[in-house]
């Protein structure tokens, strides 16, 4: 679909780069040409993500373990990377907290345990980045990713839809503000493309397949879509493009509204099941975090 050298020479930095949806558009960026910066709290994750990266499909990808609810350790991690080679010319916001819960259960932490990650961390690398671009008079692209909810709401996962919401109105109002320095925001709404961290916290008894999951093409996104969009969004010759969220599900959302309804009707103990299967996942993923330290 993309000529293989189309990102050459383009330097990038995606958060939460080690898993996910995140090492997904690292890899296609760095298939394409272009020179990857992935951070994240694990650095064991992050290196190892790193290495096979590079043994796939050559290039570099450096690695930053960088908390992004703490803006000096953001500011310092950016000013190694403007030191590491020059400036960056694209960022894609992708790291991410989330788990469902009946927002009465909420407790201060675990609401802030999401929107210090989403909301506050991808506005202090925004603003981290945007201020670098601006000061040196280059320009940039940044590409965030959403949720669908941002246009429809969704229960259950109120922190993060909440600080979702808040990303896609930053896109919006920096179009605006950003766009006489040459600066570019686009965000990206995917539907159900299936990881094993979004699995496990979100629905952690469902079946995420094709012929299961409800929109009108009756089936799961497919990575290298998530891949191309993302592609398109940073590389040269759409300039004109900015301050718009896109929606990659099928037309899921506009078949079904908001997501996590059907949890409406769950009982006590249901809800109940459902957090110790949560809790267990985090305590096996600390567990493996140690080990691998």
């Amino acid at each position: 679909m993309f000529k293989d050298d189309l990102l050459q020479g383009k330097r990038i930095l995606v958060t939460g780069g080690g898993s996910g949806l995140g090492r997904e558009i690292a890899a296609r960026y760095l298939q394409l040409g272009a020179e990857v910066y992935i951070c994240g709290r694990r650095k064991p994750v992050l290196d190892e993500t790193a290495a096979e990266l590079m043994k796939l499909h050559g290039g570099s990808v450096k690695t930053f373990a960088v908390d992004i609810r703490r803006a000096a350790d953001v500011a310092q991690m950016v000013d190694a990377i403007w030191a590491d080679g020059g400036a960056l010319h694209g960022l894609v916001n992708n790291a991410a907290g989330n788990f469902v819960s009946r927002t009465q259960d909420l407790s201060p932490n675990g609401f802030d345990a999401v929107a210090n990650i989403v909301l506050h961390g991808t506005f202090y690398v925004t603003q981290a980045v945007g201020k670098r671009w601006i000061a040196d008079k280059l320009p940039g692209s940044i590409v965030s990713v959403v949720v669908t909810w941002v246009r429809s709401g969704a229960p259950f996962v109120v922190p993060s839809a909440m600080s979702k919401a808040g990303i896609d109105v930053m896109t919006k109002s920096l179009s605006v503000e950003w766009g006489p320095y040459g600066i570019r925001l686009n965000a990206i709404a995917p539907g159900i493309f299936p990881t094993e961290g979004a699995n496990k916290r979100l629905s952690p008894n469902a079946d995420w397949k094709d012929g299961v999951v409800r929109n009108p093409m009756n089936r799961v996104g497919r990575m290298n879509e998530l891949q191309n969009l993302a592609v398109f969004l940073m590389a040269d010759g759409v300039e004109w493009l900015t301050g718009e969220t896109i929606a990659i599900d099928g037309a899921g959302h506009r078949q079904n509204g908001a997501s996590f309804t059907d949890l409406a009707d769950l009982s006590d103990e249901q809800w109940q099941a459902m957090r110790e299967a949560i809790r267990k996942r985090d305590e096996q993923d600390k567990k493996n975090q140690a080990t691998s330290t």
